[in-house]
């Protein structure tokens, strides 16, 4: 990528944590009328298992829980709520680490998130509502629906993955690298909040998450399995997800990657809106011939 302006972008626990370098050109977050994430407006805290938890709703209809990536707040899902919050009540909150939201005591894990969002669902007296997860947020919803499944009417999820060894060596060599220098950085003393909040994140990132292959048969809820064809998620590793979930649909997009939320928000949106909305069905070729 040409350099005309540097910035770090976290593009998923799944992932890793990349340079991008952006200009006019190329990939950039969203840029919306609707300053979300920082909308005063539509933004409110709650008190829950030990933090404070930033989230924001818009729309009505059906309930819609969105959830980011890895070092993502509720701004990166900007270009989501704009489509959905049309005809979904939409509840996009901060991660516990991320954001507005308090990072808390003790190791951050993906199961001690997905529960702060059962308990979310739970304040907001909402019994069931259909989930999207980016990235990061993909593996929480999972586990949302692995352990709270009448929670997760329909999921919906893009980049996840189950272990660390879901994502490309280059991407995984990538996060250890750094976590190694981050970890030399504490050892000499430095003891500052922002470093600790980053060694958290890349916790996640290399060492998480561990959700055995044969646990999502447990997972009823329609889940509609999505990635880039060159995405940071080994192609693998997303055939290993879709096939070991009953009901589930695949997704593929071509010339895409890890950021296709925002490469491409239209086709994105218009596929998991598509799920979403009409009735599950799974249709079969071999059914078709009578075999």
């Amino acid at each position: 990528m040409k350099i005309d302006g540097l910035a770090r972008l976290v593009v998923g626990t799944f992932a890793f944590l990349v340079t991008v370098r952006l200009n006019s050109a190329e990939l950039s977050p969203p840029k919306l009328v609707v300053p979300y994430g920082e909308n005063v407006v539509a933004g409110k805290t709650v008190v829950l298992n030990g933090i404070k938890l930033y989230y924001e709703t818009y729309g009505q209809g059906p309930p819609m829980l969105l959830i980011h990536g890895n070092g993502q707040s509720i701004g990166a899902m900007g270009y989501q709520i704009d489509f959905f919050s049309s005809h979904f009540h939409v509840i996009a909150a901060d991660s516990r680490g991320h954001g507005k939201s308090e990072l808390g005591k003790g190791r951050l894990t993906y199961e001690q998130m997905a529960e702060d969002f059962n308990v979310l669902l739970g304040q907001l007296n909402l019994k069931s509502v259909d989930v999207l997860g980016w990235s990061d947020g993909g593996i929480i919803g999972l586990l949302l629906a692995l352990h709270h499944p009448d929670k997760v009417g329909k999921l919906a999820i893009m980049g996840a993955s189950l272990r660390p060894d879901g994502v490309y060596p280059w991407a995984s060599g990538a996060g250890e690298e750094e976590l190694k220098a981050v970890d030399n950085r504490i050892a000499q003393g430095d003891s500052s909040f922002a470093l600790k909040v980053k060694r958290q994140r890349l916790d996640l990132l290399c060492l998480q998450p561990h959700i055995a292959s044969d646990d999502l048969r447990k997972i009823l809820s329609p889940t509609l399995v999505m990635a880039g064809d060159k995405d940071v998620i080994d192609d693998e590793h997303t055939l290993e997800i879709f096939h070991h979930l009953p009901n589930a649909h695949l997704c593929i997009f071509p010339g895409a990657t890890h950021m296709m939320p925002w490469e491409d928000p239209q086709l994105f949106n218009r596929t998991v809106d598509k799920f979403l909305v009409q009735p599950y069905s799974r249709p079969d070729t071999r059914k078709l011939f009578g075999m």
